[in-house]
């Protein structure tokens, strides 16, 4: 199963999201829920890059942990806490279609 953690703080900003484990739903390679899955992390990941500036993120076999950098502009808070309310409307939309697959936990620091 895939555990996908949102950690928010008490302004309920995004602050982190970490996604661990294999959906376990077909071989490997040809695992649609882990795909669905890699390809909203790594979107969101991409995306902080990108819009942000930088992203702070480690990327191991079946682990993500992406992380808004401490230090950015308001601004940057503003786009960084939309790109990863985004990840999570998609990540809660697998868990919707796949729920012995995916389990995903949203939660104020």
């Amino acid at each position: 199963m895939i555990k996908i953690n949102i950690k928010r703080d008490k302004e309920d900003n995004i602050q982190r999201f970490i996604v661990k484990g294999h959906a376990g739903f077909s071989e490997y390679g040809s695992d649609i829920v882990c795909a669905g899955v890699s390809a909203i992390a790594y979107t969101a990941v991409g995306a902080m890059k990108n819009m942000v500036g930088k992203c702070n993120y480690v990327e191991k076999d079946g682990y993500m942990e992406c992380t808004v950098p401490e230090g950015i502009s308001d601004e940057k808070k503003k786009i960084a806490n939309i790109i990863l309310e985004a990840a999570v409307i998609g990540f809660k939309q697998i868990e919707f279609s796949y729920r012995e697959y995916v389990s995903v936990s949203d939660k104020e620091v």
